[in-house]
């Protein structure tokens, strides 16, 4: 048997495991509704409900697995853009001044 304490008045991996891993789940539902990625979910996970970031990881996976589409377009949304794709875009008028380098 485990040795465990029951620090949190939540469900227990070692004694009630799928109640426990339904939790995780919905915790994790709800770090998306604020639009949390993955790993700002595992370390608000961990912080606030002591929640193993392992734990929190394999969850996040299995739930990738079931709703692949999903997780596509949330990452989409949750990922930033990269501050130099937009100066790219900006920029181009300027190469058409280059032309005249040869």
């Amino acid at each position: 048997m485990h040795d465990h304490s029951h620090q949190y008045p939540l469900p227990c991996l070692y004694c009630h495991p799928y109640s426990y891993i339904r939790m995780v789940q919905n915790l994790i539902e709800r770090c998306m509704l604020f639009h949390m990625s993955q790993d700002q979910c595992i370390r608000a996970l961990a912080e606030h409900a002591g929640i193993k970031p392992l734990v929190t990881v394999t969850v996040w996976k299995e739930l990738q697995k079931e709703s692949k589409e999903f997780f596509r377009a949330y990452l989409q949304v949750v990922t930033p853009r990269p501050l130099f794709m937009s100066r790219c875009f900006q920029r181009r008028p300027n190469l058409a001044r280059r032309k005249h380098w040869k």
